[in-house]
C-alpha cells in the first residue's frame, strides 16, 4: 500500500522521472499485445493506491459533464438542469461544459464527494486504466500519469 505520505512527498517527482520512458513507450506499445494486462494492472494499482488518500484528480481536473451527467446530477441535487449549469458549470474552450472552480465543488475535507452516487462518468472511469483508452490517448495518459499515482503504477508496471 503507497501511503498519503508517499503520495504528497514522492509521487511528482516519480512521475516526473518516468515521464520520458512512459512516453517512449507509449509511442511504441503494441496496443493489441497489452490491452489484455491492463484489467489485473488496474485491479493491482488499486488494492496500493486509496483514492482517499490521494483525490489529486479532483484538486487538479475538471470531468466533462455530458448530457446524461447533467441530468442525473441535477436531479439527485433537485436542481432544474439549467440552475446546475448556472451554479456550478462554465464551457470551456471546447464548448464542454467543466466545473467553474478547482478543486471540485464536490469535493469534501476528507477526500470523500458529495455527489459519488451520481457522480459524471468521467469521474467514475477515470484515470481509464482498465480501457483501451489509456494506451490509445497517449497525451491523456502522460497528463493522468503525473496526477493520479494509480495511472503512474499501471503505466510503470506495463512498460517494466
Amino acid at each position: 500500500m503507497f501511503s498519503k505520505e508517499w503520495i504528497e512527498n514522492s509521487f511528482i517527482q516519480k512521475s516526473k522521472d518516468e515521464k520520458k520512458r512512459f512516453k517512449n513507450f507509449l509511442q511504441r506499445v503494441k496496443v493489441k499485445k497489452v490491452l489484455k494486462d491492463l484489467p489485473e494492472l488496474h485491479r493491482d494499482a488499486f488494492e496500493k493506491i486509496d483514492c482517499l488518500d490521494c483525490a489529486r484528480c479532483c484538486k487538479n481536473h475538471s470531468p466533462q459533464f455530458k448530457t446524461p451527467d447533467l441530468k442525473r446530477i441535477s436531479k439527485h441535487l433537485r436542481l432544474k438542469e439549467g440552475e446546475f449549469i448556472e451554479q456550478y458549470l462554465k464551457l470551456d474552450e471546447d464548448n464542454d461544459y467543466v466545473l467553474k472552480s478547482s478543486p471540485c465543488t464536490f469535493l469534501n475535507d476528507d477526500n470523500t464527494c458529495q455527489i459519488y452516487e451520481v457522480r459524471p462518468s468521467d469521474c467514475a472511469r477515470y484515470p481509464y486504466t482498465d480501457e483501451d483508452v489509456f494506451l490509445k490517448r497517449k497525451a491523456l495518459t502522460l497528463k493522468n500519469t503525473e496526477v493520479c499515482p494509480a495511472a503512474w503504477l499501471v503505466l510503470k508496471n506495463l512498460s517494466s
